[in-house]
């Protein structure tokens, strides 16, 4: 039973109240300057040479916003995608290797695109 507290508080019997629901829309609010900056990237250089593009990614603060996307973008994939699975997946054991692969992935696709733009940024 939740006390009057806990309700004006969004506290219920996980705890957890709204704090995916505030994460969520803050990675939201995040992504949209980020992807507004890809997408200002992609098409500034749209026909450069690879040389080019490397070296634009090669900026500290280029690859900086490269990598908040990458992070913003990684954690905000994985609460959408566990939200939807938490909603439409009913069988417990499906839902729980369900979760366990979403987190996973989510993980491999942030961790492998940090090293491509940690390994460019550092000229390797």
């Amino acid at each position: 039973m939740a006390t009057p507290l806990k309700r004006v508080r969004g506290l219920g019997a996980a705890h957890e109240g709204t704090e995916t629901f505030w994460r969520q829309r803050l990675t939201a609010m995040a992504n949209i300057p980020l992807v507004i900056f890809l997408v200002l990237s992609i098409v500034s250089h749209i026909g450069a040479s690879y040389a080019d593009v490397r070296a634009y990614l090669a900026n500290p603060i280029v690859a900086v916003l490269m990598l908040a996307l990458i992070i913003s973008a990684a954690i905000h994939m994985r609460i959408g995608l566990r939200e939807i699975i938490e909603d439409y997946v009913h069988g417990e054991g499906c839902k729980v290797l369900a979760l366990v692969a979403t987190t996973f992935f989510a993980g491999l696709i942030a961790i492998a695109s940090t090293l491509a733009i940690v390994k460019i940024s550092l000229g390797s």
